[in-house]
């Protein structure tokens, strides 16, 4: 087990914590929001980790099938799982139908990699699929902080922790699905390359037997 593919696995690992001190059973649940701030750090570091994990196997040359495999899991788990849970836990930020839309273009985005994996190309995350994760990372942790409070005053200076996570998941949504059209187009421009490459073959083919058995 190399080094990537264990701070991978601590991703995954992160996650029953992450549910847990969100759930109504964490035994820590202070009126100060201990538990809204752990919670927010926990997922912040999980998100850290993402970028880590690829950064290393890429300089350490310890991209594996294994890795490959694990780090796209592990990012979708991590993101469902925050979002169905800040939908019980904060519903009056995130609504049900936004993680439908969220979660659909994840598993959206999975396909199209798995067909072009298959048909032998691959679709580089764009800018907008990296803007993306960013403004998830904003949301879910404003999100768990709107939980507890509705908003922060230093002196004079006010932030509304509430509306900010509202205007945060509502970018998310609209960055996500622009990013999925942006793939979209990618993809179908690879597998309309790669349709025509085929047939082009096919007819070449076809053409040097036929010259071959006159």
């Amino acid at each position: 087990m190399n080094l990537p593919n264990s701070i991978t696995l601590s991703r995954i690992a992160m996650i029953p914590l992450f549910l847990w001190i969100l759930s109504p059973h964490f035994p820590w649940r202070q009126p100060y929001g201990e538990a809204e701030v752990m919670a927010a750090i926990l997922f912040v570091l999980a998100s850290i980790t993402d970028g880590l994990d690829g950064y290393l196997a890429r300089k350490r040359a310890q991209i594996t099938t294994m890795g490959m495999l694990l780090d796209p899991i592990a990012d979708k788990i991590m993101v469902t799982a925050a979002l169905i849970q800040l939908v019980a836990y904060v519903p009056q930020v995130v609504k049900v139908w936004i993680v439908v839309v969220i979660i659909a273009r994840e598993f959206l985005i999975s396909g199209l990699r798995s067909i072009a994996s298959a048909e032998g190309f691959t679709i580089q995350a764009s800018d907008l699929g990296k803007l993306k994760t960013v403004v998830q990372i904003v949301s879910v942790v404003s999100a768990i902080l709107a939980h507890r409070w509705y908003q922060w005053q230093f002196g004079v200076v006010v932030i509304p922790v509430e509306w900010i996570a509202i205007a945060a998941i509502y970018f998310t949504v609209l960055v996500s699905t622009i990013s999925a059209v942006d793939y979209f187009i990618g993809f179908w421009k690879q597998i309309d390359g790669a349709s025509k490459n085929r047939r082009q073959g096919y007819i070449l083919s076809r053409q040097k037997g036929v010259s071959t058995t006159r």
